[in-house]
């Protein structure tokens, strides 16, 4: 098969994500943007790999973040790196920033999707270039893109929304904003099988785009309700779930 051609035949197409990875929230705060991820890559419901970054830097300005099939995020990163290379090779004092890149992404994932061939995944962008406004830009493996100040994928959006549109402010400082993401990914934590209790961070405030290492969040497992012995044969009958 001639390279860029893609095969009719739906057995070489991807049909269901295998590694996949959880919820990504993105969130402006005041003179930059972050996005965070747990480290988990689930095989099914195995919760298989546990140190895996699913935030990568792209270009000089800009970071991703990624839910969903790990092995396309993979692919689109090697992609991102070819156009950084190629930008770089301009040597013309320009470099592109987060809004070029996640226009890329919008268009090449809407180009997937009208292949029949989607990139089965939820990205979160964020960037700041320099001393422009904060980009966060939310695209899914349809194609549809939007920005925003805050965003969540995966069960995030039904778990982490409520919270962040309570509590999320214009003017927040980093450590306010990461906070509340803490915050976010606790509770996801708590209720999604698929989620992680170890958490990267990415930082763009114009001057740099970093990624921490895997910070550990707090949990707590021990609920009475939770550590009864109800299958113990006591003489009691007690009504359990």
């Amino acid at each position: 098969m001639a390279p860029g051609q893609y095969s009719m035949d739906a057995k070489q197409h991807t049909l269901s994500p295998i590694v996949t990875g959880a919820t990504v929230i993105g969130m402006k705060f005041n003179g930059g943007v972050l996005v965070a991820a747990d480290t988990l890559a689930s095989y099914g419901s195995e919760a298989r790999y546990k140190d895996v970054c699913r935030i990568a830097k792209v270009g000089e300005y800009a970071l991703l973040g990624a839910s969903g099939e790990l092995s396309d995020f993979q692919y689109l990163t090697d992609q991102l790196d070819e156009l950084a290379d190629e930008d770089w090779l301009h040597e013309d004092g320009c470099s592109m920033g987060p809004k070029e890149y996640s226009s890329y992404i919008g268009r090449v994932m809407y180009n997937r999707r009208s292949k029949m061939n989607p990139l089965y995944n939820q990205f979160v962008v964020v960037g700041k270039k320099k001393d422009e406004a904060p980009h966060l830009l939310y695209v899914d493996h349809q194609g549809t893109a939007y920005s925003e100040n805050y965003v969540a994928t995966g069960f995030g959006m039904h778990l982490a929304m409520p919270i962040i549109r309570n509590e999320w402010r214009a003017d927040m400082s980093f450590d306010e904003a990461k906070a509340l993401t803490i915050k976010c990914l606790q509770v996801c934590f708590y209720r999604d099988c698929r989620a992680y209790f170890k958490i990267r961070i990415g930082k763009c405030t114009g001057d740099e785009a970093t990624i921490s290492e895997p910070i550990a969040m707090d949990h707590f497992w021990g609920h009475t309700a939770w550590t009864e012995k109800r299958l113990e044969d006591t003489g009691v009958i007690a009504d359990t779930w």
